[in-house]
């Protein structure tokens, strides 16, 4: 037995080390009791992980746990709903998939997979995994509601309202069962049921904004505007930020003639929603109605940049343009709304008006004769039942419930809420949260380099190794110690300094003697300072002193420095990458940088063959699986390039979330 001391070093070292933690723990997993507490342990740090929003960490964590035991359904329950909340779905599916194969009697797993199938609107299978769900946890209240809204989804109404009329069974006063319920009569179009529901959640919950808009709405629609103004003017005084609350109630104002009060609320409907067109579209109507034209004009034209294929609003918008004397405007919108609404007369009859003002009788006559002959027909269109623009204001949908069910994940999986870990701290806001928000740049991963300064990648599960470098490293002949890295450290004056000194002293020791080393030596300093064709002169040099162990590791710095010069010859980089893998096929990072080069050659299937070629040598290369994953979707190969971005991500590339979510 190891001594107690030795334990706990050995256990710190776990916590300490992520993406690399399986290399450490082949030598001290002895026995199964010890492999256990370990494994048990570090999947607790990483359901804290995603009780946090640490996802891109959680997934390094049951990484981990997967290498060691992959027989176990939980982690790759827990690495779903990191995904999940992430958005990357096909990579969750699988996840789900594999829990599911290692214990089909787990109810959250067909749960989780029941979410992602809704999330890729797949309804049927989703509502298959919900039922599932219920079969083993019948009173999951969760579940429950998922497979209704997922039923609402499929417009199977009555179902819906069956699973909701369960829950309000065993939870008569459940304002949120009564919401629900309100809203599926609402969509299955039954107005006086929508009101009833509605009515009750009010009554359960009387301090929830979402619930009197939602009452509100539905008195709206059925005109009983005095109950519908009391209850929009109560969400809103119970601290609405709902933007559609305001609009409506200004449509109230208007039809009282308040118009003081309605432009009030509209200027409120914008400052919350600026990106919303209705709330233009409605102050613009309003601003038109009291003759202020120009500013209706502004608001129209907001309107229509957010929603340019919502040709409706440019009716509106062309009767103002008629009282501003723009009457080549009113024509092109005109003719934009006849091209999607061919029988709506009135567009004919106002361009023809325009037509008239700038003098062209013969246009407007051609545009009157087109609405006289539809009048004539319009018996038929009728029966054709053609489709006719709404032009006026736009009544809002209510508040909506919260129905964003991703957070619920976390928080099932994450039952034990203690203080994050030392390694969690780590970590800084860039790899928190929804990652798959923070916008990143679309491009490749950079050339992977050797350098005395790599930053921290630890998340990363690349084998940053090859055995020649470890045995070039033993040997100690360089000043410190060659390093694999896409991610080179920004150098400090004293460290540039340092090097300009070691250039220096290197330089003389070539003048006393020549010698491989410390030609290699001196082109990393140069490397180091950007003196690239210095560092290429070097390592050309140091090859006439190579023996068959350097060779390839100087041919691939000559490569990479060679890249770096202000006009790379690509034809001689390729070349110095085809000689490192003649001498070392297993290189796998001169496959990569290869691949970069053919990418930015644009040689995408050339490219994509390298990347293949690096992650056969290296399956966990998460560099060449972003790169390849990006190199597919430029080629239009969208569904091979979001696998492999799923595949970076799992491995660390926390990037990829964000290119998989602007993707799909």
């Amino acid at each position: 037995m190891k001594d107690v001391s030795k334990l706990k070093g050995e256990r710190l070292k776990v916590y300490r080390k992520i993406a690399f933690l399986v290399c450490t723990l082949y030598s001290v997993l002895c026995t199964p009791a010890f492999a256990q507490l370990n494994t048990d342990r570090i999947t607790a740090i990483g359901r804290n992980a995603l009780y946090f929003e640490d996802y891109v960490l959680s997934i390094q964590y049951f990484n981990q746990v997967i290498h060691l035991k992959p027989y176990l359904a939980e982690p790759y329950f827990y690495r779903a709903i990191a995904k999940i909340q992430l958005e990357d779905y096909q990579g969750a599916l699988r996840d789900c998939n594999a829990a599911i194969e290692r214990n089909p009697f787990s109810p959250g797993c067909y749960y989780a997979r029941g979410y992602i199938y809704r999330q890729l609107n797949q309804l049927d299978l989703a509502e298959a995994d919900y039922t599932q769900a219920l079969s083993f946890s019948p009173e999951n209240r969760t579940y429950m509601i998922l497979r209704a809204d997922t039923r609402a989804l499929m417009k199977h109404y009555d179902e819906a309202l069956e699973d909701i009329d369960q829950l309000l069974r065993r939870e008569p006063q459940s304002a949120s069962g009564w919401s629900e319920r309100g809203r599926v009569c609402m969509l299955k179009g039954d107005t006086l049921l929508a009101l009833e529901a509605f009515s009750e959640a009010v009554k359960y919950d009387k301090v929830n904004p979402a619930a009197w808009s939602a009452l509100g709405v539905t008195n709206l629609m059925l005109n009983h505007e005095d109950e519908a103004y009391a209850q929009l003017t109560q969400a809103i005084n119970l601290g609405s930020k709902w933007a559609g609350d305001y609009i409506n109630r200004s449509l109230l104002h208007y039809r009282r003639h308040n118009y003081r009060g309605a432009l009030a609320d509209y200027d409120q409907a914008v400052k919350i929603a600026p990106n919303e067109a209705d709330c233009y579209y409605n102050r613009g109507v309003m601003r038109q109605e009291v003759g202020d034209y120009n500013r209706a004009l502004e608001d129209f034209n907001k309107a229509i940049d957010l929603e340019p294929d919502k040709v409706e609003m440019r009716y509106q918008r062309a009767l103002v343009e008629m009282q501003l004397k723009q009457w080549k405007e009113v024509v092109k919108d005109m003719d934009a709304l006849i091209a999607r609404y061919p029988y709506f007369l009135p567009s004919y009859y106002l361009a023809a008006q325009a037509k008239a003002k700038q003098g062209d009788q013969a246009a407007a006559y051609r545009y009157r004769q087109k609405a006289h002959d539809l009048e004539e027909r319009k018996d038929a269109i009728q029966a054709q039942q053609a489709a006719q623009p709404n032009t006026e204001m736009v009544i809002a949908d209510a508040q909506p419930q919260k129905k964003d069910y991703r957070k619920q994940f976390s928080a099932t999986a994450a039952q034990n809420q203690s203080e994050p870990t030392e390694d969690e701290q780590k970590y800084g806001s860039q790899t928190r949260g929804a990652v798959q928000k923070k916008h990143q740049n679309i491009v490749n991963e950079p050339q992977i380099i050797l350098s005395y300064y790599a930053q921290d990648m630890s998340l990363r599960r690349t084998n940053y190794y090859h055995p020649l470098v470890e045995q070039l490293n033993r040997q100690g002949v360089l000043p410190a110690a060659m390093k694999f890295t896409s991610q080179e450290l920004t150098l400090t004056a004293e460290m540039v300094d340092f090097h300009f000194s070691e250039i220096r002293r290197l330089t003389q020791l070539i003048d006393q003697s020549e010698n491989m080393a410390i030609y290699l030596a001196r082109a990393m300093e140069f490397a180091i300072i950007k003196d690239y064709a210095s560092a290429v002169d070097d390592c050309t040099k140091a090859l006439l002193l190579a023996d068959s162990d350097t060779e390839p590791i100087v041919v691939f710095c000559r490569a990479n420095w060679r890249y770096r010069m202000a006009e790379p010859d690509y034809e001689l980089i390729l070349r110095d990458y085809d000689q490192v893998l003649r001498l070392r096929p297993d290189f796998s990072f001169a496959y990569y940088n290869k691949a970069n080069i053919l990418c930015a050659t644009r040689e995408y299937q050339e490219a994509i063959k390298y990347y293949t070629l690096a992650i056969d040598i290296d399956s966990d290369f998460a560099e060449a699986y972003f790169n390849r994953g990006l190199t597919y979707i430029y080629t239009g190969d969208t569904e091979r390039g979001l696998a492999d971005l799923s595949n970076a991500g799992e491995l660390g590339i926390y990037q990829a979330y964000n290119m998989i979510s602007r993707f799909k």
